[in-house]
């Protein structure tokens, strides 16, 4: 995998989907302020229920903020954004136009990786750690290191980048900090609500000097 294209020195936000733009773990009577419910039936969706017809499978329940889109086309000023989840390509035909925004480029994982990542799109099910998928020479990652995170720091390719998830932990950190240098914000949000406005403060700043309010470099939000 490869970074996207523009300067070298612009750096990337990898957006996530379910967590940061659709706060799924939050109570089903109890949506967030500011979300609207959409009905979704993506392939990915339908791929989980092999043998189903697609007429009969349920729709995927998604809450979106239309507010988000405003704000991350803001910050797509001084960010490169990029699709870092497992709806893959589908980001743009279903979560996209309902933000209003264009399309992105989209991170292509390997086949089984995203295959077993692809619990979180319904909210359910472990999110397998990358110590079960090897690296590329036959070596394990460490245990509990979240299974996007090595992917992703092969696709900046060095560039700096911004990484809005619901699954990073220290783990993630020190990995990246190792593979990839201090020039990176591993932001968590909480599955529960969804982007908020110190996220985006968060974003802006690290993308404006570097470094996370407080003057922290390269950490998990």
């Amino acid at each position: 995998m490869r970074g996207s294209g523009g300067s070298r020195r612009r750096p990337l936000l990898y957006l996530d989907v379910d967590g940061p733009l659709n706060p799924y773990a939050a109570k089903p009577e109890r949506r967030p302020a500011g979300y609207a419910t959409h009905r979704m039936k993506p392939q990915g969706w339908l791929d989980q229920h092999p043998g189903e017809p697609a007429a009969y499978v349920k729709p995927l329940r998604v809450w979106l903020n239309e507010e988000h889109g405003r704000r991350l086309l803001e910050l797509g000023r001084r960010y490169d954004l990029v699709w870092a989840t497992t709806w893959g390509a589908e980001a743009n035909t279903y979560i996209g136009p309902v933000l209003g925004l264009p399309e992105l480029p989209v991170v292509e994982w390997p086949g089984e990786t995203a295959r077993a990542g692809a619990a979180e799109r319904s909210g359910t099910g472990a999110r397998p750690g990358v110590d079960r998928d090897p690296g590329a020479d036959g070596t394990s990652w460490p245990a509990g290191l979240f299974w996007k995170t090595p992917h992703l720091v092969e696709h900046a390719a060095g560039r700096p980048f911004a990484w809005v998830d619901d699954e990073l932990t220290a783990v993630d950190r020190t990995f990246v900090t190792r593979r990839h240098g201090p020039h990176a914000l591993l932001h968590r949000v909480d599955p529960r609500l969804g982007l908020r406005e110190p996220d985006f403060t968060t974003l802006a700043e690290f993308a404006r000097t570097g470094t996370r309010p407080g003057g922290d470099t390269g950490t998990v939000g």
